[in-house]
């Protein structure tokens, strides 16, 4: 895998994953709109810190433009595709449906139809742990049923991965979904719960903690999932033979699909997290208790047997690590 489109090369993930590939010796094309649903000048300080060098180029394309992405599929031969371009965030989806639609879908099915059409050899795509929707049952597994989101974010991951699957099955054009597990780490997403807590304690502001601090989540450090997604793109999916239709397995198909999860395999209290950032940065949080979210889940915990068993490949980053990591990123970008 020579040549790599990333989309979403300015967000979060997509920054730290450019920067691996190019330390890998990989060609990296970074599309990204660079758009305000969060402060812009994050994103461009993301790409020229992380992302740097003659092996990465930056197109601004927005996902939603059919013939934008269409021309550059025709200018370029990628080898693999990483889609980490979406709308993100549960709670945004209740204010704004229609962006997800614009790009999670309407982007998507643009990034599909460039890659059927220019002979990609592997396409892999960000899902989410949110697919899981009103599932109880843990730990979360790619082979269980996941037919009942509750968020439009979440329905839209699903749709990829329904999306992906026809062209698998249309096109032969293999494709791998990876459910990323509450990610976290330096340069992360000024709307996430981190990002949040750390700014309004810092602030002496007190933080919002949802569900009344009964909240689980399997967080997962960044680096964690980058590993993950490199080894991912460089074993292109082939149709399993033992899939069967009368029992069909949703995680695997006859055709070269393939989902996994990607996450910390450890479900930690919220107000566990809330703790070890307090330590960290020195300072105990004025908590404001609040109900559970529209949208939201109470808990989320990876299995990742199956990241294990076909890369040999288990996230284990500690709270202490990337948090104290997190609070020494955000200390120097801020100038705190």
């Amino acid at each position: 895998m020579k040549k790599i489109l990333i989309t979403g090369a300015a967000g979060f993930i997509g920054a730290h994953l450019s920067q691996k590939l190019i330390a890998g010796g990989a060609e990296v094309v970074g599309l990204d709109n660079i758009n305000d649903y969060y402060d812009p000048q994050l994103k461009r300080d993301r790409m020229a810190a992380l992302a740097v060098g003659p092996m990465f180029s930056h197109v601004s394309i927005d996902l939603a433009d059919r013939d934008g992405v269409a021309k550059l599929f025709q200018q370029h031969r990628f080898d693999a595709v990483v889609n980490l371009a979406a709308q993100a965030g549960v709670r945004y989806s209740l204010i704004n449906p229609h962006s997800y639609v614009d790009t999670n879908l309407v982007g998507f099915v643009n990034i599909l139809e460039g890659c059927r059409h220019s002979g990609v050899k592997h396409l892999v795509y960000a899902s989410s742990s949110s697919v899981y929707g009103a599932n109880t049952r843990m730990p979360f597994s790619v082979h269980d049923n996941v037919d009942h989101p509750v968020s439009l974010y979440a329905a839209s991951k699903k749709a990829n991965e329904l999306m992906a699957h026809t062209y698998s099955h249309l096109f032969k054009l293999p494709t791998t979904g990876l459910r990323f597990f509450t990610v976290y780490g330096p340069w992360g997403r000024p709307d996430m719960a981190l990002f949040l807590f750390t700014r309004a304690i810092l602030e002496n502001r007190p933080i919002d903690v949802f569900n009344n601090g009964n909240m689980e989540r399997d967080f997962t450090y960044v680096d964690d999932i980058v590993e993950g997604v490199v080894r991912v793109i460089h074993q292109v999916p082939e149709g399993d033979r033992e899939w069967r239709s009368d029992s069909p397995d949703p995680a695997s198909s006859y055709c070269p699909y393939r989902l996994y999860n990607i996450g910390n395999n450890n479900k930690e209290k919220l107000m566990r997290y809330i703790e070890v950032l307090e330590e960290t940065l020195g300072k105990k949080a004025e908590k404001r208790f609040l109900p559970m979210q529209p949208g939201d889940v109470p808990a989320t915990y990876a299995d990742v047997d199956d990241l294990v068993k076909d890369f040999n490949y288990k996230p284990g980053t500690t709270l202490e690590y990337g948090i104290g990591r997190f609070v020494e990123w955000y200390k120097k970008y801020f100038k705190v």
